[in-house]
């Protein structure tokens, strides 16, 4: 018996799939998909644009943090927010909570609205940023890519760019999918 096998698993007819409980085969429900079905699974929902994305942060972190959505695409959103007084750390360089929250703000978005179609919602289980340069002033911009986009995970990246282009930090997040 190898390391990783679990007597239950080996002991059953594979041959019967529909017959066996998930847990027994080690198979997710989605892995019995089409191809076409997975590749539908994911893809950018029509009915999330910039404006709607906009509407939904008023009176919320986004919306007090100035976040504005540039685009949204398969795969892809970008949106910046204007460096102001009060995003500065106490010793005059940009917070790193308001590049994380730009970031994740980026990332969470994009996750909307590639949520597979009888998706109800999704939550963030992790998240990391490294930390590469700061802002003073202007506008940095955050630009959110799809990693994986799974039936129940998403991975997401962005990086995030001073008023230069420079990149000042690097950011990945990953969401579980709600049904």
């Amino acid at each position: 018996m190898s390391p990783r096998a679990d007597p239950a698993v080996d002991n059953i007819d594979k041959s019967s799939k529909a017959e066996a409980p998930e847990r027994l085969i080690g198979r997710r429900p989605s892995a019995n998909l089409s191809f076409e079905e997975a590749q539908s699974m994911s893809k950018l929902r029509p009915e999330y644009t910039v404006e709607r994305l906009h509407e939904r942060q008023k009176g919320k972190l986004p919306g007090l943090l100035g976040v504005q959505v540039l685009s949204l695409d398969e795969g892809m959103l970008s949106a910046q927010l204007t460096v102001r007084d009060e995003l500065l750390a106490p010793n005059g360089f940009l917070h790193a909570a308001t590049v994380i929250g730009l970031a994740d703000t980026a990332c969470g978005y994009a996750c909307l609205a590639h949520l597979p179609e009888t998706a109800r919602n999704f939550t963030t289980v992790e998240l990391k940023s490294n930390f590469l340069g700061t802002a003073t002033e202007g506008a940095i911009r955050a630009v959110a890519k799809a990693v994986h986009l799974g039936r129940s995970t998403q991975v997401w990246d962005a990086t995030v760019t001073d008023p230069n282009g420079k990149t000042i930090a690097l950011f990945r997040c990953t969401q579980i999918v709600l049904y």
